[in-house]
């Protein structure tokens, strides 16, 4: 390896932006240049945040609560901690545009022990995050809309394909990927637009097919859980639906005018679904009951439909629905497959320089691969009736703690260095606040709820032990790759970086002998 094709480097980049963070605003253009603006750049977060959650989760979380009044709160209640989540995000981001997101942040945030913060965000993102359930709901409500009534394996078989397909296309015409992802997000909005009138016109003016629209807001907090494990676990739920406003910043080398279009997007897009969100959940309970809407399972969306309009209208809902779906799984592994290409370039993933790669078509083709390999294995791995519930709860547990580890890091990096300006601060209670609900969602989800039963058929405490076991293990791997067998073999890990055939600059690690000791 001469000269030309690789650098010696003591020090790699994450180091360097924690020592001086200044540098962090050094703009680096994606493989497809920068062609996100502020419309797209929304509409990545609406395609990312509506996907299958408001079409489906408002099941499993009035199962979890009991009653509208908390349900209704909770999803009130996400809408304000993912704002004060995204004003974490946008001081972040525009004082480091550059793709990653967490990675970034928890690297300056967290330098030492080195690469640990990096290693722990990559098991959270690369193996404890997919688009597995797009896909399954995508299944589900296909089935529902073409009118058969499919078998487990047939529903997983729909699921891969769909997974399939959005691999092939943002690998081989990733610029028509964009497209079709920003008509889903408009076709999105309109659904969720369409729900709203149709509930609000219920309410105010009622329909033949909906005798008594006000039935369950008259006693909306009848049966109410008292289980602060329930409430966790519907909080997870709800925010897991408000995620996406974090998904720019892991595309932020695509993005034109990073840190001016990240601080007007993020309260666009944010603001535009929290507001459909919450009017859908009362689109639904006008419609139906609270029972009706535990009892519809991801199909909740065709439920209300078929209220208003009949059984026809509940397939077309399920049609529509899978659209959104498949929306969402685009986003998805659109997002997250660049997250594994940053990884791969910073040589955190085996093979580093083949999941680093541009190839063919200037788009992370071998990341793209790893997101539909994670799915494929979530899919075929869960039970199919628990899969949907239960990879929200194990997505969830990770996200919170990585969530709380780039606000401590937040304080942390304001205290190193506040010299530095910052295009954009948050205020500090809202940060706090933000900080205090990651620590309600770590702790509750291991209080054993009444009846010792969560909201699958698989045991209550099994979703956040695996990501805790996860998690672990990456901490393990670390020690092992960073501490045991330096120590061992007698010599340091030195990173080179090499670039590709497409301009492409990966580290890779390779090992420095130490001189033997004089006797």
């Amino acid at each position: 390896m001469d000269g030309d094709e690789s650098r010696k480097s003591d020090e790699i980049s994450y180091a360097v932006a924690a020592i001086e963070p200044q540098l962090g605003t050094v703009e680096v253009d994606g493989g497809l240049g920068r062609h996100l603006g502020v419309y797209s750049t929304a509409l990545l977060i609406v395609n990312s945040m509506v996907g299958t959650g408001i079409f489906s989760t408002p099941s499993s979380i009035i199962t979890s609560v009991g009653s509208v009044g908390p349900a209704l709160l909770l999803w009130a209640f996400g809408f304000v901690v993912a704002f004060c989540g995204l004003f974490i995000w946008l001081e972040w981001g525009s004082l480091y545009p550059r793709s990653g997101g967490e990675k970034v942040y928890l690297e300056v945030a967290y330098p030492k022990p080195r690469l640990l913060a990096t290693t722990l965000f990559t098991v959270q993102a690369a193996l404890l995050s997919s688009a597995a359930t797009g896909c399954i709901a995508f299944a589900e409500n296909f089935a529902l809309a073409v009118g058969f009534e499919p078998g487990d394996l047939t529903k997983r078989i729909i699921a891969i394909t769909a997974l399939f397909c959005v691999t092939l296309v943002h690998s081989i015409v990733p610029r028509y990927g964009v497209k079709i992802m920003d008509f889903l997000a408009m076709l999105k909005i309109f659904m969720l637009g369409v729900i709203d009138i149709l509930g609000l016109y219920i309410l105010i003016f009622g329909i033949s097919t909906v005798p008594d629209p006000m039935a369950s807001f008259r006693d909306p907090f009848l049966g109410s859980s008292s289980s602060s494990y329930d409430y966790a676990l519907a909080l997870l739920k709800v925010l897991s639906t408000y995620y996406g406003w974090s998904y720019p910043a892991y595309v932020l080398n695509e993005v034109k005018d990073p840190v001016r279009t990240l601080k007007r997007a993020g309260p666009i897009g944010l603001g535009t679904v929290g507001v459909l969100y919450i009017l859908a959940n009362v689109a639904y309970f006008a419609a139906a009951t609270p029972t009706e809407i535990g009892e519809s399972g991801v199909t909740v969306a065709a439920l209300f439909l078929g209220k208003v309009f009949g059984e026809g209208a509940r397939r077309v809902a399920a049609g529509l629905v899978s659209l959104s779906a498949l929306g969402y799984i685009m986003t998805n592994t659109f997002s997250h497959a660049r997250i594994d290409q940053e990884l791969a370039k910073e040589g955190m993933l085996p093979f580093a320089t083949f999941w680093a790669s541009n190839w063919p078509n200037g788009a992370p083709s071998a990341g793209l691969l790893l997101v539909f390999l994670v799915g494929f294995i979530q899919i075929v791995a869960i039970p199919f009736g628990d899969a949907y519930n239960f990879i929200l709860d194990v997505l969830g547990y990770p996200t919170a703690l990585m969530s709380l580890m780039v606000t401590l890091g937040l304080f942390l990096s304001r205290r190193r260095t506040p010299h530095v300006e910052r295009p954009f601060k948050v205020w500090l209670p809202i940060a706090c606040a933000f900080l205090i609900s990651q620590v309600f969602l770590i702790v509750t989800p291991f209080i054993r709820p009444e009846g010792g039963k969560g909201d699958t058929h698989l045991p209550y405490w099994l979703a956040p032990f695996v990501a805790v076991i996860a998690l672990f293990g990456g901490v393990l791997s670390w020690f092992v790759w960073r501490v045991v067998l330096p120590a061992a073999g007698n010599f340091t890990w030195i990173a080179y970086e090499t670039i590709l055939s497409d301009g492409t600059p990966v580290l890779t690690w390779k090992r420095s002998w130490k001189a033997p000791k004089k006797p």
